[in-house]
């Protein structure tokens, strides 16, 4: 996989991030009564959007960064991982919300500026491989609730929300997931619970479009965004 750029969420911030899972249905046609059954395939995809990113008049930093990003996404061409909100339902061990914590390297050493390096809060991994196009996996956990029910997640910028429980072995749980598997997921693969990530395209050409206003000490923009499902089947493809 190709390095991918990540939205600089602590410098463009949205106050009000959602994300939501959209299933892909086929349609049986409508029924004697007027009822349209649907039957739920294994396809689908998010949809994210930034809401409530302020601009600060007098921040130019934040506007070159908002720029940068702009011109390298070059409106619905380019891809970025967007973090997709998770805490409300994330699986802490403590039952409630727990900033990651910062520790030394494995040699006991720091960052090059001194800075300690930050381990998620949660720990789960895989139980066993998760092949491309899996509907369920299999997840370890190391430490987090044990409750894995409804809960975000992502590996290497793909993200996957759980359903309800189809097993649990001691501190193994089986669950479904949507959407479908994107990539495989090697055993013993760590997840990221605290701060998922999926990746996308801008949801039109125009969707960083930026006014700006002089008058005013502020302007609030939002920003849509769809994930990117065309780079994963060009990944299976072995075209990225």
């Amino acid at each position: 996989m190709a390095e991918i750029k990540v939205w600089p969420y602590s410098v463009l911030v949205p106050r009000n991030p959602q994300a939501d899972p959209n299933p892909f249905t086929k349609s049986g046609g409508a029924s004697l009564g007027g009822v349209e059954p649907k039957t739920r395939t294994d396809r689908g995809w998010w949809t994210v959007s930034y809401g409530g990113i302020v601009m600060r008049g007098r921040d130019r930093a934040q506007w070159k960064c908002w720029n940068a990003v702009r011109q390298h996404l070059s409106g619905g061409a380019g891809v970025i991982a967007v973090r997709i909100p998770s805490k409300l339902a994330a699986p802490y061990a403590s039952g409630r919300y727990e900033a990651p914590p910062e520790t030394l390297h494995d040699d006991l050493t720091t960052f090059d500026d001194e800075t300690l390096h930050v381990q998620g809060a949660i720990n789960v991994v895989t139980d066993g491989v998760t092949a491309l196009g899996a509907t369920t996996i299999r997840l370890r956990i190391i430490k987090a609730d044990d409750d894995l029910v409804g809960v975000r997640f992502s590996c290497n910028h793909a993200a996957y929300e759980t359903g309800p429980v189809i097993s649990v072995d001691g501190d193994i749980w089986e669950v479904p997931i949507t959407p479908a598997i994107r990539q495989l997921i090697p055993a013993g693969a760590d997840l990221e619970f605290d701060n998922p990530t999926c990746l996308c395209h801008l949801a039109s050409d125009t969707a960083m479009d930026l006014p700006e206003d002089w008058a005013a000490k502020n302007v609030t923009v939002n920003v849509s965004f769809v994930e990117a499902t065309d780079y994963w089947s060009r990944l299976a493809l072995g075209l990225e």
